[in-house]
């Protein structure tokens, strides 16, 4: 559906952002040659540095199926937050799930690997943390009356559990949607453990562009959809929030049924570029989540006028232009907190430069700067709407 319904006890059965098309499934022999995205994004290049090896990416959805042939052996034990509704075997179970897995870690199966879907980084772990139900699942109309925190809570287990890439593509777009101070709390708390989190940014393109949460939360890479030309897709929301693009039109899904499907989203266009922020992950894994965020913008393709815009954030990603720069940029790509300046001693004019002076010339300018950036903050947070 291209909308999400009306988020139940706070995301719990938040709508997904990826619908399966209904069509005709498509031979595994054939998926390689559809899987565009992965030229757009120079994945390829990328793998010639690196595969995402020791890198967990978790999956915050409805579940993983870890026995499929193209996620067999990558997927670790997880958790169930929701606790009720379809289970394993079901056909409203893990459907979403698998197949943002299968964007972000696909490995393939067959002689050499050579049918099914290959991920953006095929040597990634998946952590599956069920936090939503599917859309068919039989037991969604029971939810309103669920526990509420499974978002937030799936953020935090996943930050406590290893994850280095925090994948969520879900959401809340509907007309009531409004941040949640424990999901907020969540992705900041993840952030702090050096957990990267990306986001979909939502699927409202053609129902009033409405904010969506998580992916207008701080320090979030969102992410909108584009199709194989590089154009925004038609139903992406257009945010301020938004960071890169990604592929998110015709995109081959991997199904716990065993056969393979298009669909469309933002959500799959999160998990090509969690894919992405493992493969830098793998490489540099000092990396802060700003670093890389900053990383992703900088060497974005096709970058908008004036550098970003409402509808592709700074452009396409390119993780393998992401790669060359980080290796041939050693210092941080984000500031460092200003220090204290160093005190030598009195100069001529003692009496007018008192030795705290410069100390507290610097407590005031920095005072002064927090309020810049409240003031922006406060700002941004009365575009939210």
């Amino acid at each position: 559906m291209r909308r999400h319904a009306r988020r139940v006890s706070h995301a719990l059965t938040a709508a997904l952002l990826l619908a399966l098309v209904a069509a005709a499934p498509a031979r595994a022999d054939a998926i390689r040659a559809q899987q565009w995205g992965l030229d757009a994004l120079h994945v390829r290049e990328a793998w010639e540095t690196t595969r995402g090896a020791g890198i967990t990416v978790a999956v915050l959805d409805t579940g993983v199926d870890d026995t499929h042939p193209d996620l067999r052996g990558q997927v670790l034990s997880g958790t169930d937050l929701v606790g009720f509704g379809a289970g394993p075997g079901d056909r409203a179970w893990a459907r979403h799930g698998t197949a943002m897995a299968g964007i972000i870690a696909g490995r393939g199966h067959g002689t050499g690997d050579a049918d099914g879907v290959l991920g953006v980084a095929p040597e990634a772990r998946i952590l599956p943390v069920r936090v939503i139900l599917e859309d068919g699942d039989p037991a969604r109309p029971k939810a309103r009356g669920a526990r509420g925190g499974a978002l937030a809570d799936g953020i935090r287990w996943a930050a406590d559990h290893g994850a280095d890439v925090i994948n969520l593509s879900l959401g809340d777009d509907s007309d009531t949607a409004h941040p949640e101070p424990r999901e907020d709390a969540a992705v900041q708390y993840a952030l702090s453990k050096g957990a990267v989190v990306v986001a979909s940014a939502g699927n409202g393109g053609e129902q009033g562009d409405h904010v969506s949460y998580p992916a207008a939360y701080p320090g979030v890479i969102a992410v909108t959809a584009v199709d194989r030309y590089g154009s925004r897709a038609p139903f992406s929301t257009r945010r301020w929030y938004a960071t890169v693009s990604a592929p998110g039109v015709d995109v081959v899904i991997a199904d716990p049924d065993r056969r393979y499907y298009e669909g469309w989203g933002t959500s799959a266009a999160a998990a090509f570029v969690s894919g992405a922020v493992a493969l830098l992950r793998a490489a540099h894994p000092a990396l802060t989540p700003a670093e890389i965020r900053s990383l992703l913008t900088r060497t974005a393709q096709d970058a908008p006028d004036g550098g970003r815009d409402d509808e592709r954030g700074a452009g396409l990603v390119d993780v393998a232009a992401a790669l060359s720069r980080a290796e041939a940029t050693p210092q941080p790509l984000t500031p460092r907190s200003a220090t204290t300046p160093r005190y030598f001693g009195q100069g001529p004019q003692a009496a007018a430069r008192p030795p705290e002076e410069f100390p507290r010339r610097s407590a005031i300018l920095a005072a002064t700067a927090g309020v810049i950036l409240l003031g922006t903050a406060a700002a941004l947070r009365g575009r939210r709407g």
